[in-house]
C-alpha cells in the first residue's frame, strides 16, 4: 500500500476501524515485509475462533472494546483481519497470560476458518 497523504478533515472523517486497519497493513508490511501482497478483512456474521457466537464489543479492563487480530496467510500472500467474541478473546487472553507467545489450538482453528473463508470469498468473485 502506498504511502498516504492525510489532511486533517479527511483523517478526521475516517472510522476508528479504518484507521486501525491500515495501521494493520503497516505493521504486517513492516513485519512480513513483500510477503504481504494484499489485506483482507473478514466480515462474517461469526466468530471465526467458535463459528457460534456474533462479533460483538468485549470488556477489556473493564471498557468496551474491539478484539481485532491479524493473521498472515501465506500460501496468498494476504494479511487477514478479523474480530472475535468475547469468549475466544478472552481465552487467549488468559492462556497468553499462562503460556506466552504460544499458538493454542483456537489459534489453529481461527487459522483454518479463515482460510477457508477467504477461500469461498475468491470463489464468489469467480461467480
Amino acid at each position: 500500500m502506498p504511502a498516504k497523504r492525510h489532511n486533517h478533515s479527511a483523517d478526521h472523517s475516517k472510522s476508528e476501524a479504518e484507521k486501525i486497519l491500515e495501521l494493520m497493513y503497516t505493521q504486517g508490511k513492516a513485519q512480513f515485509g513483500d510477503a504481504v501482497k494484499s489485506f483482507w478483512f473478514y466480515d462474517g456474521e461469526f466468530c471465526p475462533g467458535c463459528l457460534a457466537r456474533s462479533i460483538d464489543k468485549i470488556k477489556f479492563k473493564g471498557k468496551d472494546a474491539l478484539a481485532i487480530n491479524g493473521f498472515m496467510y501465506r500460501p496468498h500472500g494476504v494479511l487477514i483481519g478479523y474480530f472475535l467474541c468475547e469468549v475466544c478473546a478472552n481465552f487467549i487472553f488468559k492462556e497468553a497470560q499462562r503460556n506466552p507467545y504460544k499458538q493454542t489450538p483456537l489459534h489453529t482453528d481461527i487459522e483454518r476458518n479463515l482460510a477457508e473463508a477467504y477461500h469461498r470469498y475468491l470463489s464468489s468473485l469467480d461467480a
